[in-house]
C-alpha cells in the first residue's frame, strides 16, 4: 500500500488522465509537489492508495474498493489502517529530523500468525525523501533518493523494458551520496562505506 501526501511524478500520469490517483480525486496539478487537502502538521494525510503487487515487472495501482474485492473489507480496511499508523509516526519522526517523507510504500503478507509488515520499509529506495528546509511547493524537489536515478533514466528516454541500463558512474556516486545524507539526516550518524 502506497502512502502519499504529495502530487509527484510518479502519481503525475494517473492524475493527469483522470485528475485520479488510484481511484482516489486530487486537485494539485501533476508533479507540483503540493500538500494534498488535509495535510497535517507532519505533512501527512489521511489517505492510502492500495498497489496490486504483481509478478511481471510493474505493479498496479488500484482503488480501496478493488483492494476490499481482493482481500475483503476487514482486511483492506485494517491495512489502511495500518499503514497510516506507520506513516504517520514515521512522518513525524523524519520531519523532527528535517525531512519529509512524501511518499513510502509498505508491503505486507500474510502468515499463519497473521498480516505482517514485509520487504524494506521508510528507505530511500521505497521512499521520497525531501529536505524539508528546501522544500517549496509548485516545483521538483530536492531529495535524499532514487529520483536522481529515475530522472537520469527519463533523461537517457529509457524504454522503461528490461533490461535496464547500466549507471555511470557519476550517477551510482551521487545517488549513493543522497542515501547517506538521508541515514545521517535520520539517525544522527555517519555510515562508513
Amino acid at each position: 500500500m502506497r502512502r502519499s501526501h504529495r502530487s509527484i511524478r510518479s502519481g503525475a500520469s494517473m492524475l493527469a488522465a483522470a485528475g485520479l490517483l488510484a481511484g482516489l480525486a486530487l486537485v494539485a496539478a501533476p508533479g507540483s509537489a503540493t500538500a494534498a487537502p488535509g495535510a497535517d502538521d507532519a505533512g501527512g494525510v489521511q489517505t492510502a492508495t492500495p498497489i496490486k503487487h504483481l509478478v511481471v515487472i510493474y505493479d498496479e495501482n488500484i482503488s480501496f474498493d478493488q483492494m476490499c474485492e481482493i482481500v475483503g473489507v476487514e482486511t483492506a480496511s485494517h491495512l489502511r489502517d495500518l499503514t497510516l499508523r506507520v506513516y504517520k509516526k514515521a512522518a513525524a519522526y523524519a520531519l523532527n529530523r528535517g525531512i519529509i517523507i512524501a511518499d513510502t510504500k509498505f508491503e505486507f503478507g500474510r502468515t499463519p500468525k497473521g498480516i505482517t509488515l514485509a520487504d524494506e520499509v521508510l528507505t530511500p529506495d521505497s521512499s521520497r525523501f525531501w529536505p524539508a528546509d528546501k522544500y517549496a511547493p509548485g516545483r521538483p524537489q530536492d531529495s535524499y533518493d532514487k529520483q536522481y536515478v529515475r530522472d537520469y533514466l527519463e533523461q537517457i528516454k529509457w524504454n522503461k523494458q528490461p533490461p535496464a541500463p547500466a549507471l555511470p558512474a557519476d550517477v551510482a556516486r551521487r545517488t549513493s551520496e543522497k542515501y547517506l545524507e538521508a541515514y545521517f539526516q535520520l539517525t544522527g550518524r555517519r555510515l562508513d562505506v
